[in-house]
């Protein structure tokens, strides 16, 4: 097992607040003093039958847990599904049948085990405990909270002070969620940053047992592909697990090299050095990682934890032979250059007679008028390196093919 600090170094990446960190450093020092792995819990609402990568975030973070030899819990909210997550909505939730929770909870149990090691993780159905709970049972739970405490939810305030109703049941939510805690005896629950208060009520629920209270650790909300919303089906802008592999590795090439190093971030399985490269290639700093081939890398990722190596290697081909017919005509001219170091774009565009100036160059990335290798220019002041072959395209139809010298 780690040490705590490189067991800390692993957690906190991407993860948005923990709360609160020194605990969290006594559990781990505690864990590899002892040789006891902590229970790390998350819950996932059946409410939808398929999962995109954005819902993988904390999946993701599930499996670091799980790679550092903690014990894992993916907690199926098979009732709490019935209720409705009132998280972030301005008007009461409509619940789910038993029926529809139950088809959805099986579609995410195969979906989950394409991240998650089926041998060292623990399924649990919140129903377990919850529907064997009594009507008295219920109640003794919901004098634990306050109307004023459960008020202080940003979205309840909201709906309160705008004079929207506020079903009686909504309040119950963020009570099973935080009773989910007792009931498996959580160390650690992770959960969106929009989930921030439900957990908080696991720990409070947690020491009012007797219980050591709960770490939480909220992720970040993944942007979609347009980088600016939320991942969501409803906009469009996902990346669908369940997706044919060209799909997917379409999608991930169509991303900027930007919002790259946040899904390398939240998404990929590779370690903090190579992470650091990434960032660097992004940056144009020396010993970074081309954002290209990271790109290609991160595709080929995706597509291999959900289809397997063959799917990844053939949808890596594909898209080759599709970015060659569609956008890159035969007969383009080559041009060899040699440069010590990384090349300014401008530069660069000047120098293999696709324009007449830097000045030009400038204007026509600003337009969006500017491709690299197919994806588009953004940064004026980018710095490419000459390590290989590069496609280069201004406009429509003015292309070069760059080789060093």
């Amino acid at each position: 097992m780690l040490s705590v600090s490189e067991q800390m170094a692993v957690i906190r990446r991407g993860a948005v607040e923990i709360l609160v960190e020194s605990e969290l450093e006594e559990k781990l020092a505690e864990s590899v003093k002892t040789g006891r792995p902590l229970r790390i819990k998350a819950g996932f609402d059946p409410t939808a039958p398929d999962l995109h990568v954005g819902h993988t975030v904390l999946i993701q973070k599930l499996k670091q847990f799980q790679d550092l030899g903690h014990q894992v819990i993916f907690l199926i909210g098979d009732f709490t599904g019935m209720i409705g997550d009132p998280t972030g909505k301005n008007e009461t939730r409509k619940p789910l049948t038993r029926e529809q929770v139950l088809e959805n909870a099986e579609t995410y149990r195969e979906q989950v085990f394409k991240i998650l090691d089926p041998g060292k993780t623990e399924i649990a159905f919140n129903s377990t405990w919850m529907g064997a709970m009594t009507s008295s049972e219920m109640i003794t739970l919901a004098s634990r909270y306050t109307v004023a405490r459960m008020l202080e939810r940003d979205d309840f305030h909201k709906r309160f002070t705008g004079q929207q109703p506020i079903a009686i049941h909504e309040f119950l939510y963020p009570l099973v969620q935080g009773y989910d805690s007792v009931a498996l005896e959580a160390d650690v629950e992770l959960g969106g940053t929009d989930q921030k208060f439900n957990l908080l009520v696991g720990r409070e629920l947690q020491k009012q047992v007797g219980q050591r209270p709960q770490t939480v650790l909220t992720m970040p909300l993944l942007e979609g592909l347009d980088g600016v919303n939320k991942m969501s089906k409803s906009l469009g802008n996902y990346i669908g697990i369940t997706e044919p592999p060209k799909e997917i590795y379409g999608k991930t090439m169509s991303i900027s090299d930007e919002l790259m190093v946040r899904y390398y971030e939240l998404l990929s399985d590779v370690d903090l050095t190579t992470l650091e490269k990434v960032r660097k290639g992004v940056a144009g700093e020396e010993g970074g990682m081309h954002p290209m081939e990271a790109k290609k890398a991160l595709a080929h990722e995706l597509v291999a934890r959900f289809h397997g190596e063959d799917a990844a290697r053939q949808a890596a081909q594909d898209f080759i032979q599709q970015f060659k017919q569609k956008e890159i005509p035969d007969d383009i001219p080559e041009v060899l250059l040699s440069a010590d170091g990384p090349v300014w774009i401008c530069r660069l565009l000047t120098d293999a007679g696709l324009v007449a100036s830097n000045g030009e160059a400038r204007r026509m990335v600003r337009q969006g008028g500017v491709r690299l290798n197919g994806e588009k220019v953004t940064d004026a002041d980018l710095e490419v390196s000459l390590d290989g072959e590069l496609i280069l395209q201004v406009g429509k139809r003015r292309f070069a093919r760059v080789k060093p010298a």
